[in-house]
């Protein structure tokens, strides 16, 4: 498990002539903390996915469902960043899982996460599309079809993906700053005209957790925080990735999950504890509950601004995945588990350009072959592909509590056993408990036919399969290299 040395380092980067490392000392923890917030796409996350998650799950208690999540994931970030500060590579989960599990996990890891990554990044694309289109219908009064304003969305984000990381951070700090001071603005409107029935704290309530359907609720609130774990696919680009990968995790942890938990208790007061469910489910789409309480305490010029804030969120977390997935597929392509040419990094931006032009041409395809199906952006690709996405999450975390344990068994280089073992297991526990409920109720969270969800559950378990057979045939062709899988790059 020790950093690689020049004799251990993969073959392809000395032979040749290509770049195949990232711009190094780029970003700092802030601009790491701004692309994981843009992942996580906080707008679109409480205007889009809680009010279904509200409306299914458990009502006025969604907000303590957040902090519930928000608990377990701070658990499973104690051994995540320990392990980060003995592990610098773009690959994220993947390298974490060959370096505590064996190059054979470590593929099937790279897969899982290279599957999640993009299957969501074409959600996005047909969300993103969809709310576009209504956009521009609604004010202008051009009838322009979704797939085309995924499409343009598409080559701009091309753009950002293709040149240096700096300039995609730079992009996003914009949009992040912005859709945080629009909502907190009607956060703040209905908490000083007192809310539906005045201020109340029945939403942190035991009464308020145990109504409805929690574990259902608690779901969704899994599926808001996704992005968060990106901060390590920065760790080579990271000025002091030893540094800046905790701290960017356990702040955009607390950031986001402090603003999910707090917008929520305003719109429940808003809409009323004991009316918010109906409210949401006598609305023709419940996304729209933001809207309408925003027309009532703010008025419609700050409901324009939310829709407005509303695609760009969604277009910031579309720059954000396409940044990790690039990173994924870098990372794969450099180490022998994809065709080299992944790996390799424009000369003058160091961005994995290659790996994002794939990015860019998988997007393509998905989005065309959609239209063409004629399916719905929203309830079929959005809700089927961020849904796996999710599962593809929660199978990684899973591993990677694991990893981290065994990471540390022999060294625990200076940390306690709270942090590297007791933490790290707890979490492991209580996300197989979330991923359980997940497959069990992934017909719910997807809308989708019983046949159709286990299908799409299946697809994670092949996207496992092929990166554990591509890492075997790596170990047969190429023992050294398969030996080097997950090592330091930093």
């Amino acid at each position: 498990m020790e950093t690689l040395t020049p004799a251990m380092t993969p073959a392809h980067e000395t032979r040749h002539p290509h770049a195949t490392s990232l711009r190094r000392g780029t970003l700092s923890a802030g601009f790491i903390t701004l692309l994981v917030i843009s992942a996580a796409s906080p707008l679109s996350v409480v205007a889009g996915g809680f009010p279904i998650g509200m409306m299914l799950g458990n009502g006025a208690g969604t907000p303590v469902l957040v902090l519930v999540a928000l608990g377990l994931l701070l658990m499973f970030a104690t051994g995540y960043t320990a392990m980060a500060t003995c592990v610098t590579s773009a690959g994220g989960f993947y390298a974490m899982v060959a370096r505590g599990l064996g190059g054979r996990a470590g593929g099937a890891a790279a897969m899982v996460a290279v599957f999640g990554y993009v299957t969501l990044q074409f959600g996005l694309y047909g969300l993103l599309g969809a709310v576009a289109s209504e956009a521009l219908q609604a004010q202008f009064g051009l009838a322009v079809p979704w797939w085309a304003c995924a499409f343009a969305a598409m080559a701009s984000v091309a753009v950002f993906g293709y040149r240096q990381i700096d300039f995609s951070a730079r992009v996003l700090a914009v949009f992040v700053v912005a859709e945080y001071l629009a909502v907190l603005a009607l956060d703040v409107l209905i908490l000083s005209k007192g809310g539906a029935h005045g201020i109340d704290a029945h939403s942190f309530s035991p009464e308020a957790f145990a109504s409805g359907n929690p574990f259902i609720g608690l779901l969704f609130c899994f599926a808001a925080f996704i992005g968060f774990e990106a901060t390590t696919i920065y760790s080579e680009e990271a000025k002091d990735p030893k540094r800046s990968i905790p701290i960017a995790t356990y702040a955009a942890l607390l950031l986001v999950g402090g603003f999910y938990s707090f917008s929520l208790w305003c719109l429940v007061l808003g809409a009323g504890s004991d009316r918010v469910v109906a409210t949401i489910a006598a609305l023709a789409d419940p996304t729209n509950l933001l809207y309408l309480l925003s027309d009532t305490y703010a008025g419609h010029g700050l409901t324009v601004l939310l829709r407005l804030m509303f695609i760009a969120s969604i277009y910031a977390g579309l720059i954000a995945f396409h940044n990790s997935s690039a990173r994924y597929f870098y990372a794969m392509g450099r180490e022998g588990l994809m065709p080299a040419r992944l790996g390799w990094t424009h000369a003058r931006h160091r961005s994995p350009h290659v790996a994002s032009v794939l990015q860019t041409v998988l997007s393509a395809v998905a989005v065309g072959l959609f239209a063409l199906l004629g399916a719905d952006p929203v309830l079929t690709q959005f809700a089927w592909l961020s849904n796996l996405a999710t599962l593809c999450l929660l199978v990684l975390m899973i591993a990677t509590a694991v990893a981290v344990v065994r990471f540390f068994r022999a060294d625990p280089r200076g940390y306690g056993r709270l942090r590297i073992r007791v933490l790290p297991l707890l979490a492991c526990a209580g996300l197989l408990v979330v991923l359980v409920l997940a497959v069990g109720n992934f017909h719910v969270l997807t809308g989708a036919s019983r046949g159709i969800s286990a299908a799409l559950v299946v697809t994670v378990l092949l996207a496992a399969a092929a990166g554990w057979l591509a890492a075997s045939r790596l170990g047969r062709r190429d023992p050294q290299r398969f030996a080097a899988l997950g090592q330091d790059r930093g």
